[in-house]
């Protein structure tokens, strides 16, 4: 398999939680404002739009390959910081394998970054 295609599946499978998952805040912001109360994070329902945004638009900017340095550093940071929010309770197995992925998430994502999207990406179309 040439390394493109090879890149591009592994940008389709990082960019699907991002997507599926900024979906579905988007589509309950008033579940997950909930949510992110719970967790004392300010100003809940906009917290809720912001983080439903980073992830779809960002899941999407990986997708297509679209300015996909900066939309894979923004996602990698972003996932640390919903592992240390969020996934913390490591005495719980479920919090620790959601700490672990978002951290191997993240370490995708700045591969990502640091080699660019490949040829078959709107970047790649552009360079």
């Amino acid at each position: 398999m040439p390394t493109s295609a090879i890149v591009l599946l592994g940008r389709i499978l990082l960019s699907i939680i991002f997507i599926l998952a900024g979906f579905g805040k988007l589509t309950g912001i008033a579940g997950t404002a909930q949510y992110f109360a719970s967790y004392g994070l300010p100003m809940p329902t906009v917290t809720a739009v912001v983080v439903g945004l980073v992830e779809f638009l960002g899941g999407l900017a990986v997708l297509i390959g679209f300015q996909t340095r900066i939309a894979a550093i923004l996602l990698a940071i972003f996932s640390v910081a919903a592992a240390l929010v969020a996934h913390m309770n490591w005495a719980d197995m479920g919090q620790l394998i959601n700490f672990q992925k978002n951290l191997a998430m993240s370490g995708g994502l700045l591969v990502l970054a640091a080699f660019g999207p490949g040829a078959y990406s709107v970047d790649g179309r552009r360079g």
